[in-house]
């Protein structure tokens, strides 16, 4: 198993599409960019996924705000990986890595805030799911301000150096940590201070948590080979992966042809008619059984 390494905030930001039914007013994508060292998220909605809207986004709603990452780490789908995004990133001095085949756990922790949004978005009443894309806002400023069990601190601690003021705050007339010095040195100061133990400690439990996920990650990789012959659907990814149960398997039938030699990974073809033969990971490999 593979892992995406980062040593601060900015220094290695994640962007990925969820892809959900239309909302009322035509949203049906969300282009999710998230700090691969706070945990920090930010989710816009749009309503296609072009090599254009990816680099309008990123450039206007996540760079000028939050600053340039050192690095953009991305699946290899096809807008992210277009020439207008490439010289985006290159005009912007920012390097451009992107998940292989052979190691798509590269993108876990995306993938993990992916499903904490759509959980949260499942919460929505009926009435507020038809225009859910109002409220991806307030559902991710939530999950910012939220302990996060891989790092001990919020994400909005982490990237900015104090917690988020709350409406609980404002009712009870709590103040702030570190915002009412007198002089900004002495802000700045211990500002520094408190970010390096924090950065730390959150590297620390983020290196604990990552070595339990992979100690499960390869028992589960041993335990489920496949056979050749063996029967399979491959998981929908990319814009077809509407969020729908139905929509979690392609149709087609393929085939296991071999394993490929010391990888979870496995060269298929489509059952019962002509087709080019695909490698593909067995995170992403459903067996039929008889």
């Amino acid at each position: 198993m593979s892992h995406l390494q980062s040593q601060g905030p900015m220094d290695l930001v994640c962007i990925d599409f969820l892809c959900l039914e239309p909302d009322a007013s035509g949203q049906g994508n969300i282009l999710i960019v998230t700090d691969h060292f706070t945990r920090y998220a930010q989710a816009f909605s749009t309503k296609d996924q072009r090599a254009p809207t990816v680099a309008k986004v990123l450039m206007e709603k996540f760079f000028v705000h939050y600053g340039l990452p050192r690095r953009v780490h991305s699946d290899q789908g096809r807008d992210f990986e277009s020439r207008l995004v490439g010289q985006l990133l290159e005009l912007l001095g920012i390097q451009k890595t992107r998940t292989t085949p052979y190691h798509p756990q590269g993108d876990a922790q995306p993938e993990r805030f992916n499903r904490t949004l759509l959980n949260m978005l499942g919460t929505l009443s009926n009435v507020e799911k038809q225009s859910w894309s109002r409220h991806i806002a307030t559902l991710v400023h939530a999950y910012n301000s939220t302990e996060s069990d891989a790092t001990g601190y919020s994400p909005y601690r982490l990237m900015f150096g104090r917690e988020a003021r709350l409406p609980v705050d404002l009712a009870f007339g709590l103040s702030l940590d570190q915002t009412s010095v007198a002089f900004h040195r002495n802000y700045v100061d211990r500002l520094r201070k408190n970010l390096a133990s924090a950065f730390e400690q959150a590297r620390l439990t983020s290196g604990n948590r990552e070595q339990r996920n992979k100690r499960n990650y390869d028992l589960k990789v041993r335990i489920q080979d496949l056979q050749p012959g063996d029967r399979v659907l491959l998981k929908n990814l990319g814009a077809a992966a509407r969020h729908k149960l139905a929509d979690r398997w392609s149709s087609q039938v393929y085939i296991v042809c071999k394993q490929l030699p010391g990888l979870p990974v496995y060269q298929i073809r489509p059952d019962g008619k002509a087709g080019p033969l695909k490698n593909w990971h067995r995170n992403h490999l459903l067996p039929l059984r008889e």
